[in-house]
């Protein structure tokens, strides 16, 4: 690279012989002293060694030579600057390489080194060679390193020593050694060419940036050559770049590669995977030109839960589709994953559902941490704190708290933490690899947020939790395609502790999803859900084991879908445990599922088992819309007495008040008793009797009543004792018999003969 021919610059001084007025005694400046007529100069007009040549009697401690004419200094560019020297008489002096450094032709720059390595003349007639390096960027080998404020440079030399010497000078010779400090390849630009350091403290971002502008001008690539390069600003790279060396920037300070942004080019310039991805979600979230992180395959070694937001800083909220995808998350033990355990007395009121009051020792609760205590539903969580009111807002109400108690607050720790999010919109996880290894959990969710997706990825072996919603950013979360695998799968069913996912708000799709052997697959605070094709199995080998539910629907009208899935070993649990007034009053009461077309499926379970429980936390509740359709329902190594049931450990349903439940079309295997609403009941009555008993048995589901019957057809002809035809239309009593599923059909007179009743459990609107 030669900068004469490639821009046309002109570096070299002229020669002595154009004349010594063009040459300074001093600095080289115009105004300066020249030569021209000088008593300790002259020129030489043929010298055996150098021709033309200047000859100079060393008239003071240092005698200087610059010449007048302006050097430009470009970024990147090195000159070197030759002098030849020799001794003619008289005491023998030093020879150094000398400048004068301008930040333009007037101006100079302080600060930096003006001379070279001095030679000492050791003899006469003996010609010495004097040179010297100058270039704006901080490299071994140059002599004087200007930075990027140099644009001009005087050149010459300095004679130093004893006085009265006599020596004489060639032409000074100024020529583009580039070429000396770039590779065979120069598709790159070096930031050290442009002033930059990369010695960990001098910040380097201004010098950083005039590189990257100009590799973007001339289609090249940014090198951060081996060194550590401080960058205390924001630094946009719109060049691609490519890292010998690191970078090191305070913690809210980014760096937006907006060319190559992936986690390799980051975890190369941070020199770590971990800190590199924090450094590029932060960019990612800072607009570079991406909506989308790809993690290239890379593992992550995560040694402490990576707070999302803090890895952001200057925001709070943020409404922007981003993802993040391609990579896996590995996480390496230690103390920074214990989770966070915390007692402390508060107050609670139905009349305020969601804040806990008077909060003993608040300022340690950390946000995002479990709720326990009597009373408490299953997956409530602090979502927000205040610490001067004492106070705690929750996901969810609290179902049968007294006034004051103790509370244990548990805070798990989650490889990705997006909880200090006040909102997080459209965030997506796309075919990672979250390997909790039974230290941590996965995913923390803002409190607020609409559509969180994460699809096409696995969540191995949690701690405590796949998932977690600590309030309202689970509202439309999609899950699809993911694999929670439990890190409990040794244990009996009922000792396991550990959760998949849980949901506050509305619309959430659950799709395609595979989990084995957590406690929960899924606690679903909110309504509006759609559960398609999922396989989730809660399993044990212990014989006549315990199972858990599987899916809790944790409201009471859920607009909800279950269909298709593979409900493996464990049940759909309906309750209302997220009401703070249990008790049904002018809320609406159970309803809104549909569960259609599953497989549920049980090995070694007792009998009492039932793949579908509805447990009301308060008195006077009742099913109004229901459909439990095309489900098949298979029990192996053993049986069970029915498909259905109530659990009434806080309290029963009202039977007298269900509505619209259509139970039909399932097929049952190793079930003693099926279950159908409407059921079609076939009556014999051999003697003739003018009211017939009818008790269809416990065929009705949850233990309805006999509340309608919907059609009754003769088969055959009724008659009477002596065989005479029966015309008149019978009347029907329902909820007859002790348990009120029992009929009593009435004729005129003694009739006898088959009827056929289509029978109910409920109003059907």
């Amino acid at each position: 690279m030669n900068k004469v021919i490639t821009a046309g610059l002109a570096l070299m001084p002229p020669p002595f012989g154009a004349g010594l007025s063009q040459w300074s005694r001093s600095d080289g400046t115009v105004g300066s002293a020249s030569y021209q007529g000088a008593t300790d100069a002259a020129l030489v007009a043929a010298d055996q060694d150098f021709g033309g040549c200047l000859e100079m009697q060393k008239s003071g401690p240092v005698m200087s030579l610059r010449a007048m004419a302006d050097t430009p200094i470009l970024p990147g560019c090195y000159l070197r600057v030759t002098a030849r020297v020799k001794a003619m008489s008289g005491n023998l002096p030093s020879v150094r390489i000398a400048a004068w450094a301008g930040i333009n032709a007037a101006t100079h720059l302080g600060g930096v080194t003006e001379t070279g390595p001095s030679v000492a003349l050791t003899s006469y007639g003996k010609v010495e060679t004097v040179q010297a390096i100058v270039g704006t960027g901080y490299r071994t080998g140059v002599d004087m390193s200007w930075g990027m404020a140099a644009t001009v440079g005087h050149f010459g030399i300095d004679l130093t020593g004893a006085v009265g010497g006599v020596v004489r000078v060639d032409d000074l010779v100024i020529e583009d050694i580039t070429e000396a400090f770039l590779r065979d390849m120069m598709d790159w630009v070096d930031v050290r060419d442009y002033g930059a350091k990369g010695d960990g403290v001098t910040d380097d971002s201004a010098a950083v940036e005039a590189a990257d502008a100009d590799a973007l001008a001339t289609g090249r690539t940014v090198l951060f050559s081996t060194g550590s390069y401080y960058l205390g600003v924001d630094v946009q790279l719109d060049a691609p770049a490519r890292f010998e060396g690191t970078v090191t920037m305070p913690a809210d300070k980014r760096l937006a590669i907006t060319r190559g942004f992936n986690l390799p080019v980051y975890a190369a310039a941070f020199g770590s995977e971990e800190l590199g991805f924090r450094k590029a979600f932060q960019a990612l979230l800072n607009f570079t030109d991406h909506e989308s992180l790809d993690l290239g395959g890379r593992r992550i070694e995560v040694t402490a839960p990576i707070d999302m937001q803090a890895a952001v800083a200057n925001k709070t909220t943020f409404t922007t589709r981003r993802v993040i995808r391609n990579g896996q998350f590995n996480v390496v033990g230690g103390p920074a994953w214990a989770p966070t355990v915390v007692t402390s007395q508060a107050s609670y009121a139905a009349g305020n559902p969601n804040t806990l009051t008077g909060v003993a020792n608040v300022a340690n609760v950390p946000v995002g941490a479990l709720v326990q205590g009597t009373g408490v539903g299953r997956e409530v969580y602090v979502s927000a704190k205040n610490v001067g009111a004492a106070t705690l807002t929750l996901s969810q109400p609290l179902f049968g708290a007294p006034g004051t108690q103790i509370y244990t607050f548990t805070r798990f720790k989650y490889v990705l933490d997006f909880s200090n999010f006040a909102q997080l919109d459209r965030m997506n996880l796309d075919d990672l690899d979250i390997q909790c290894n039974g230290v941590a959990s996965g995913v923390m969710l803002a409190p607020s947020g609409l559509i969180f997706h994460i699809r096409d990825s696995f969540i191995t072996a949690p701690r405590d939790r796949g998932i977690t919603s600590i309030g309202g950013g689970c509202q439309g979360m999609l899950i699809d395609r993911c694999q929670f695998l439990s890190n409990e799968g040794q244990l009996a069913a009922q000792n396991r502790t550990s959760i998949a996912f849980n949901t506050n708000a509305n619309d959430v799709k659950i799709r395609e999803n595979r989990a084995t052997q957590f406690r929960h697959f899924g606690v679903l605070g909110g309504n509006g859900n759609l559960l398609v094709g999922n396989h989730f199995f809660q399993g044990d080998n212990v014989t006549q084991g315990v199972r858990l539910p599987g899916l809790i629907l944790a409201s009471t009208n859920v607009r909800t879908t279950i269909t298709g899935n593979y409900i493996d070993n464990c049940f759909v649990e309906w309750t209302n445990e997220y009401e703070a007034a249990p008790d049904f009053a002018n809320q609406y009461s159970f309803g809104g599922l549909t569960v259609v077309g599953n497989s549920f499926m049980a090995s070694d379970v007792a009998s009492w088992f039932r793949w579908l429980s509805v447990k009301p936390h308060g008195a006077g509740h009742f099913i109004q819309g229901l459909t439990v359709s095309g489900n098949v329902f298979r029990c192996i190594n053993g049986s069970v007495d029915r498909v259905e049931g109530v659990d009434t450990t806080f309290a029963g349903l009202d039977n007298g008040r269900m509505r619209n439940v259509l139970f039909s079309g399932n097929s049952f295997n190793g079930v003693v008793q099926a279950s159908e609403n409407p059921t079609l009941v076939q009556v014999d009555q051999a003697s003739a009797a003018t009211t017939w008993a009818v008790a269809p048995g416990a065929v009705l589901p949850f233990g309805g009543w006999a509340r309608n019957v919907e059609s009754l057809a003769a088969e055959g002809m009724i008659t009477g004792p002596a065989g005479e035809r029966r015309a008149d239309m019978p009347f029907v009593d329902v909820e007859q018999g002790p348990s009120k599923n029992e009929l009593r059909v009435n004729w005129l007179a003694a009739s006898k003969g088959r009827i056929h009743l289509k029978l109910r459990m409920d109003n059907p609107l």
